[in-house]
């Protein structure tokens, strides 16, 4: 029986350039595997370039018997004997040349193996390969492409903006999507160096962190054109995050019984809340309010609405020197000064020198006695906010030698020195007087008081439109008077 002739060519995966062709002839007398020789006649090897690691020539297997010169991609596999060969009889083989070569069975399960995995691998590459590639193409759709151009156009953008900025000051590029987002809120370069200066590391806060915060404070009633003021006021804001400070700070708002409509403006007027601990710092100024001061709980909300920076001042130094110099300087019952606190919580945090005394001087000017000032200043406290030269002396002025009331009717009427000379109680003097229904000696306090369709009813006898219409005149011609002035 002639010879029969078969080639093989195994690709190995070790090296995707590389190729081997087996030529291998049979001899006639071949009837069974165990008895079978294989004759190499011909071994070629292509490659388009050489890999060291494939060639390790002196190999053997665990049985001492020699191994395929061509290693696989892992050394794991030469321990592999999760495949047991069918026979563990050797084959040998020669060459042309008589020169033979012995290649266990268990040896040549094992080539089967690693060629069996390769291709295996090389077919799961491809595979992936056409997949991601139909996936990508898949994807280069019209609105990523558009999506692709408009965020480059903002890098580039941003970096123009700017790269004149990051000269004066010592910035990184990373922080300009947080800038170019900042600016949304009506941020200039300005405010960028003044945030720097104050505290940098809030310029160094990621975009998308920044935004999770400032979206929280504009959905618990936060006024977007407020968030600009309140960063600029309390950089270090953008630092706190949501769960484990905003949100248990808004809660503690709550509790105290402010309505989450007024949230937002505590919020505004009182940003450095936030730096404050509830457990340690904030809840023991409450307390400190309700059994020190004798704030009734009931008046807790409304004080804190008035004035929330009473959060975070330290309460009882403030109220310890104000009550002892309002206790001294007029006398004044506990009551009253409490009673003053709950109206005007705002008394805790003016100066007792350039605040308090100043205008309990201008009172002791007038005539008043200490009794009187007590019940000036426990009827209406916000006085101590109004400014003595443009509001407390003109007002005074026109009460005497206008109105021709005395002092004294300022105990009877105080809330007459916390209505508007301009909006109020000229408009309304002068319109009785135009009208000829000012009544004689002095002018009535009393019909300062009500609302203007009550005072048209009842004193002025005449309809509000008229009224608002002489106000209106008289206002213009306050004004030109004084633009004469200047």
């Amino acid at each position: 029986m002639a010879a029969a002739a078969i080639s093989i060519i195994c690709n190995f995966p070790l090296h995707s350039h590389t190729s081997i062709f087996f030529n291998i002839s049979f001899p006639p007398s071949v009837r069974s595997r165990k008895s079978c020789f294989f004759r190499f006649s011909r071994i070629c090897v292509v490659s388009s370039h050489t890999n060291p690691k494939i060639l390790k020539p002196k190999r053997r297997s665990r049985y001492g018997q020699p191994l395929s010169p061509y290693d696989s991609d892992s050394d794991e596999d030469d321990d592999d004997d999760s495949f047991e060969d069918e026979e563990d009889d050797d084959i040998s083989t020669s060459d042309d040349e008589s020169l033979d070569v012995r290649v266990s069975a268990q040896d040549r399960q094992r080539l089967k193996f690693q060629n069996a995995t390769h291709i295996r691998r090389d077919s799961h590459h491809h595979s992936e390969g056409g997949s991601n590639a139909k996936l990508g193409h898949r994807r280069q759709t019209p609105e990523i492409t558009q999506d692709c151009r408009e965020k480059e156009a903002r890098v580039s953008l941003a970096k123009d903006r700017f790269s004149h900025l990051a000269e004066e000051l010592d910035l990184d590029e990373r922080w300009y999507p947080l800038l170019d987002y900042l600016s949304t809120f009506g941020f200039k370069d300005s405010h960028f160096i003044q945030m720097y200066e104050r505290h940098m590391p809030s310029l160094q806060i990621n975009k998308s962190s920044a935004q999770e915060r400032l979206e929280f404070l504009l959905s618990v009633g936060v006024k977007h054109k407020d968030i600009r003021k309140i960063i600029l006021r309390q950089p270090q804001l953008l630092e706190y995050t949501v769960e484990n400070n905003l949100k248990s700070h808004v809660t503690f708002l709550t509790s105290l019984g402010i309505p989450d409509s007024r949230i937002g403006q505590i919020i505004t007027a009182t940003p450095s809340l936030f730096s404050y601990s509830v457990e340690n710092s904030l809840k023991p100024t409450v307390t400190y309010l309700l059994e020190e001061v004798g704030i009734e709980k009931n008046d807790l909300a409304k004080v804190v609405q008035l004035s929330p920076q009473i959060l975070v001042q330290r309460i009882n130094t403030s109220w310890t020197a104000r009550f002892n110099f309002l206790t001294r300087e007029l006398n004044a019952p506990r009551d009253s000064i409490v009673k003053m606190v709950r109206k005007h919580p705002q008394l805790l945090h003016y100066s007792i020198e350039d605040g308090l005394l100043p205008r309990i001087n201008f009172f002791r000017s007038i005539g008043m006695r200490n009794s009187e000032i007590v019940k000036v200043l426990t009827s209406i406290t916000q006085v101590f906010s109004l400014s003595l030269e443009g509001n407390l002396k003109p007002k005074y002025s026109y009460l005497v030698n206008e109105l021709g009331n005395e002092v004294r009717s300022l105990t009877k009427y105080p809330m007459y020195l916390s209505l508007s000379l301009d909006q109020r109680i000229r408009p309304r003097h002068m319109f009785l007087v135009s009208l000829k229904r000012a009544p004689k000696g002095p002018f009535p306090l009393s019909s300062l008081v009500p609302t203007d369709e009550s005072f048209c009813q009842q004193w002025a006898r005449t309809s509000v439109d008229k009224y608002l219409d002489f106000r209106q005149r008289l206002l213009l011609k306050e004004l030109a008077r004084k633009y004469e002035r200047r």
